[in-house]
């Protein structure tokens, strides 16, 4: 439990601590003190996710609501959220990881922020249970709810995939995947033996919306940079697969642009195949659905997200996918006092014009979500009427590698679309600008700034996902064998130095 939070025991309306026997009303429970403050007095608006919504929508509760009006309690596993856009310029170095980040109680110094999970939801008490990252699980009583949990990986039962697969949702990931590339390279000029370099330098990428192709433009851009540094290894050693089951990559901006994306990759070097899905993956030996067959350490995971499924267990009303089922206020539909956007929401998309249509599951619908949602919650607080959340596509930006990109771009009714290093300086403008807090923008553009005029770093550091194991193996219990190997190398060396001094001794007799 926090510290500074406590439970107390439920008070009369006239504030009596004591076993009140009057026929007055009594608060129906028990209350929560934090700073010497009730949620009996001040309504409690717990967030769930410290994601995009989650975020964002406390900072605005937090900006628009007057003090003492309300407590913002945000819970999220991590302390920190990821701008996932930054996360395949990570993973190539053209970001430091750390830059990618944003701490949730640097954002929001005025919120509790909780490191933990939230298990269990009691519409009817409006009662949350916390499971804290160490410690036993506490209840906690909440007068709003946002669910803001966001997505994770959608993956399929693929044979191999579990064990193999490398995702691109979180920035450990990233990390992970630019170590992991690196390493190829270290083992693939360092071996002689022709099958262990091949597998080493074949890259397979599943999935070819934003996330697959940008990571794989990234990586590709990385690794013909690192490649002058090896001299064993070359750009043209390597092999670059994309794979998608659709017949197209990236979507979202537009078919023209779709095509120049997939032809500029194929331009680099980067096999391409369409329409194709990933068979199996069993110990790295990848199998496509149209007959390939290659053997791979690196299998990147980029094909899609789900809500996560956490969501089954609160009760909520959901969709045919899994989304919690909202209205075009964002609130969750039966319910008066929980509210619900992004990835994980099917939010009515009140611009598409048509009935059934709902917003898709991207970054620029969830950060205005947000502001939206968090106005409503301050509208409920005071009693005032919500407002629907309707928001018009304003385009879409991804970068390809250093000075490659693909930029629509929605003014009014038309629409500009952009190749090439324009569209990527763009992409690199919009994202810079769109990251929380602006020590995140400063450090983000001083690292852009700095790589126009130093190299690219290309250092491994694949010891940081097992910092501890070379201090193991020194420190690790030495076991009854190795005494005794050590107890006769003593005795051997021992013996050794008495015959030298027999041998000295006659000498000098």
């Amino acid at each position: 439990m926090p510290e500074g939070l406590r439970q107390v025991a439920a008070k009369c309306s006239r504030g009596c601590d004591h076993a009140c026997e009057a026929p007055h009303e009594v608060t129906p429970r028990g209350g929560w003190i934090l700073d010497g403050m009730s949620t009996t007095e001040r309504p409690r608006i717990l967030v769930v996710g410290g994601g995009y919504v989650g975020l964002y929508a406390a900072r605005r509760i937090l900006k628009k609501m007057r003090y003492g009006e309300a407590t913002v309690t945000v819970v999220d596993p991590r302390s920190y959220m990821t701008y996932q856009p930054f996360l395949p310029e990570a993973a190539a170095g053209s970001i430091s990881p750390r830059h990618v980040v944003v701490p949730l109680r640097r954002v929001l110094p005025k919120a509790e922020v909780l490191t933990g999970r939230v298990t269990t939801i009691d519409q009817e008490s409006k009662v949350a249970t916390i499971a804290p990252l160490v410690g036993e699980a506490y209840d906690l009583p909440f007068d709003y709810l946002v669910i803001a949990m966001g997505a994770v990986s959608r993956t399929f039962p693929i044979p191999g995939l579990a064990e193999n697969g490398i995702g691109m949702k979180g920035v450990e990931e990233a990390i992970g995947l630019r170590n992991h590339v690196l390493e190829q390279l270290d083992k693939a000029d360092s071996t002689n033996d022709e099958d262990v370099r091949r597998r080493a330098l074949t890259f397979v990428f599943v999935g070819g919306g934003f996330a697959g192709a940008e990571t794989v433009g990234e990586v590709e851009d990385m690794a013909r940079d690192a490649a002058k540094y090896y001299p064993n290894v070359r750009r043209e050693d390597m092999r670059f697969i994309l794979v998608d089951v659709a017949p197209g990559i990236l979507p979202e901006v537009g078919p023209k642009l779709g095509e120049w994306g997939l032809e500029h990759l194929k331009s680099r070097g980067v096999e391409c195949y369409l329409g194709t899905s990933m068979k199996s993956c069993v110990g790295g030996h990848v199998e496509l659905s149209n007959g390939l067959e290659v053997d791979s350490s690196t299998i990147v995971w980029t094909a899609g997200v789900k809500p996560n499924p956490a969501l089954a267990r609160f009760g909520l009303p959901l969709g045919p996918k899994g989304h919690v089922d909202v209205d075009a206020t964002m609130q969750v539909r039966g319910s008066g006092h929980i509210w619900a956007a992004g990835d994980n929401a099917q939010v009515p998309d009140l611009a598409a014009g048509k009935d059934g249509a709902y917003c898709p599951p991207n970054a620029q619908h969830a950060l205005r979500q947000a502001k939206v949602l968090g106005d409503n919650i301050i509208s409920a607080l005071r009693g005032f009427p919500r407002r629907a959340y309707k928001h018009g596509n304003k385009g879409a930006v991804a970068g390809l590698g250093l000075h490659k990109g693909v930029a629509m771009i929605v003014v009014g009714k038309t629409r500009i679309k952009l190749k090439g290093r324009l569209a990527w300086y763009m992409h690199r403008t919009y994202h810079g600008l769109a990251v929380p807090t602006w020590n995140r923008k400063i450090r983000v553009f001083a690292d852009w700034t700095l790589a126009m005029f130093l190299k690219r770093e290309v250092v491994s550091l694949g010891a940081m996902e097992h910092p501890r194991e070379e201090f193991y193996e020194a420190a690790s219990p030495v076991t009854a064998a190795a005494t005794e190997e050590a107890a006769a190398e003593r005795k051997t060396r021992v013996k050794e130095s008495r015959a030298v001094n027999h041998r000295e001794e006659a000498k000098a007799s």
